[in-house]
């Protein structure tokens, strides 16, 4: 990240932290739009209260937790929010559940104060730090969440989506790769996951957009280089699961300065922050 970027990220105070199964955001929430996330999102105000709408119903607070793949709306008092976001296939299953209803009950008010505290903590950050899923866990929730053991089949599977290089990941390769028919390895996918193979890419291609999204960058080419077929895919899909359109979400965070780390259980590398 270039100097100029950097100091403005320092003075707006707004900041995202990407690992490849966390992400902690402070900055813009944009206008209200429907939105669904393939992640569970906590959103927490930084001042004043949140104005959730889902399942036709709308609620005020200070805090909210949506389950993955739930349309929701989500406003502000103020023109900021945090939000935690937490990759719902590194996680045993039922824990994101337990965890929403957590967040809403008598705990809430603490892990409110402690995920303002972590925003607090990355402001401060130095580039030498580096987190591990569990270390992102303990940062914001106090506690680490006990981690999935996927299927190495499934497992090597989602490194290769998230590599985002060369041709786009098909399930027919995966499968040839893991020694199953297409059919068997989409099957165990979704076992696995909770989620079918295509919604899995679709989230993931999404989430990969993040990684670039204080650039000054030919959004046309961006979509082609994260393997959407044309500008219509990519702009559909980005407001889908995110309720912006992409020149939105670029236009957002021109002051917002990102940080990333690709540790996730136990695999040691720095941290980087992207280049502006």
């Amino acid at each position: 990240m270039d100097d100029a970027l950097d100091d403005m990220g320092r003075k707006s105070g707004h900041l995202m932290l990407i690992t490849p199964e966390r992400v902690f955001y402070a900055g813009l929430l944009g206008r209200p739009r429907e939105r669904c996330s393939g992640a569970f999102n906590i959103y927490v105000a930084i001042e004043g209260g949140l104005r959730l709408t889902a399942d036709g119903r709308n609620s005020h607070a200070e805090m909210f937790a949506v389950l993955p793949n739930t349309g929701h709306t989500i406003a502000s008092d103020y023109r900021s929010v945090l939000s935690v976001v937490i990759e719902p296939e590194s996680v045993c299953p039922g824990v994101l559940e337990d965890l929403a209803a957590r967040l809403s009950g008598p705990e809430g008010a603490a892990f409110a104060d402690r995920i303002r505290a972590a925003y607090l903590a990355l402001r401060e950050h130095h580039a030498g730090d580096d987190f591990s899923s569990a270390e992102f866990d303990f940062l914001c929730l106090g506690e680490a969440l006990p981690q999935r053991v996927l299927d190495p089949r499934v497992a090597r599977a989602i490194l290769q989506i998230g590599r985002f290089c060369g041709e786009p990941v098909t399930a027919a390769s995966c499968a040839a790769e893991a020694g199953l028919s297409p059919s068997r390895f989409l099957h165990l996918f979704k076992e696995e996951t909770g989620i079918s193979f295509r919604s899995f890419r679709a989230w993931k291609r999404a989430r990969h957009l993040l990684h670039f999204a204080n650039q000054d960058i030919n959004l046309a080419h961006l979509a082609q280089d994260i393997g959407y077929p044309d500008s219509t895919h990519f702009s559909h899909s980005i407001r889908r699961f995110y309720g912006l359109k992409p020149r939105a979400i670029f236009s957002g965070s021109r002051d917002l300065a990102i940080y990333r780390s690709n540790r996730t259980g136990g695999a040691n590398s720095g941290w980087t922050q992207e280049a502006g």
